[in-house]
């Protein structure tokens, strides 16, 4: 491929991303050289620098400092490969993404490997929180819900740049991290981003894991029967929610597509073999022509599809040639409920009552407030 020069730049067409980058690049210009000999022009020329960075600062608040930015892989799915680490960067540029109609502002990275070119959308902390609040629950809900999605949002995203930093990006736009479909013009979200502004979830002073899920119609799930891994404040709590689009629902799926997703031949039974203190489905026995296998119930999610099986909270109706997942709820369940925030926040609870409930023993602090070597995740 042929690099175009960015100072030419006014739209370039990436193959197979579909993205079209008006950009120039960025340049960096050195620093006011001191002179013995012009020690007054030197003092006059340093005024005048802060004074023009103030100004900047004022109109643009979130560009104050590279450490408030954040690199997103801006990726369609959580089955996309990754770059790999062997990835290189291309081009380096600023302006505007379009990608599957939507856009995303900041500085851009395009970095390629054996699997192809992607972008890595390098933008304000602050900026990048308001996009997944509004991707991730929306404008119209309750003002302390948006608030508590905002703090967990930007903890969770803070927890994770510590664990990546690095790498190439931090995380990415996809349900493998948390959703962000890019730049955000909404009020609502936007007040309840900066009602929060830079406020984290702590406990013993540092960031935490903050995960959550959609609906869990019970109580939530314990981090080790999912992962394998414990946190002290992610503990099995009701979920609080109510009416939601995810009480019940069905999912049907012939043999054959279950064998096409797990790469073995011939399934011709399933069965439930084992639960999780939660009453969630732990494991599985699937019977095939030749031989029994035993897989995890969130492996078998993941094959088959986060979204076309919605969550391990679910009873089995074996047909002859199919098998139909009688459940409730969406995600994971471990940590807050987004719906069951929502049914707080109706109730009359604010953000912080929300998130204490879902994280107990935890703390909120400013990130400005701890110390950088708070901020390992380790």
């Amino acid at each position: 491929m042929q690099i175009v020069k960015a100072t030419n730049l006014k739209n370039v067409i990436l193959p197979g991303l579909s993205a079209v980058i008006p950009a120039c690049r960025e340049s960096n210009d050195g620093g006011i050289k001191n002179d013995s000999g012009q020690a007054g022009m030197t003092a006059i020329r340093q005024v005048v620098t802060g004074l023009l960075v103030s100004f900047l600062l004022f109109l643009f608040p979130h560009f104050s400092s590279a450490d408030n930015t954040i690199k997103v892989l801006i990726l369609e799915s959580s089955r996309v490969p990754l770059p790999s680490e062997q990835a290189e960067k291309v081009e380096d540029l600023t302006g505007k993404v379009f990608f599957n109609g939507q856009s995303y502002v900041g500085s851009i990275e395009i970095i390629k490997d054996e699997h192809g070119l992607y972008v890595v959308n390098n933008l304000p902390f602050e900026k990048y929180v308001e996009g997944v609040v509004v991707s991730e629950v929306g404008k119209d809900w309750e003002v302390e819900a948006l608030k508590a999605q905002a703090v967990i949002s930007r903890t969770y995203a803070t927890f994770t740049k510590n664990q990546n930093a690095e790498k190439n990006f931090h995380l990415t736009s996809s349900e493998l991290h948390q959703v962000y479909r890019g730049n955000n013009i909404d009020q609502s979200v936007i007040r309840a981003v900066t009602a929060t502004k830079g406020e984290i979830l702590t406990f013993e002073e540092r960031p935490i894991n903050a995960l959550y899920h959609a609906s869990c119609e019970g109580n939530t799930e314990l981090p080790e029967e999912v992962w394998r891994v414990s946190y002290p404040y992610l503990k099995s709590v009701e979920c609080n929610d109510k009416n939601t689009p995810y009480e019940s629902w069905q999912r049907r799926f012939p043999f054959d597509e279950i064998s096409k997703a797990l790469g073995i031949k011939g399934v011709k039974d399933i069965s439930i073999t084992s639960y999780t203190a939660t009453e969630r489905v732990k494991t599985l026995k699937i019977i095939t022509d030749e031989d029994a296998v035993e897989i995890k119930a969130t492996e078998l999610r993941r094959l088959l599809g986060y979204k076309k099986l919605p969550s391990t909270a679910f009873k089995i109706i074996k047909g002859e040639t199919e098998v139909v997942f009688d459940g409730k709820g969406y995600g994971h369940g471990v940590g807050l409920s987004q719906w069951g925030a929502f049914e707080m926040a109706r109730q009359g609870k604010d953000y912080r009552e929300i998130l204490s409930h879902y994280y107990p023993g935890t703390t909120i602090k400013n990130n400005e407030e701890l110390s950088s070597r708070n901020f390992s995740s380790k």
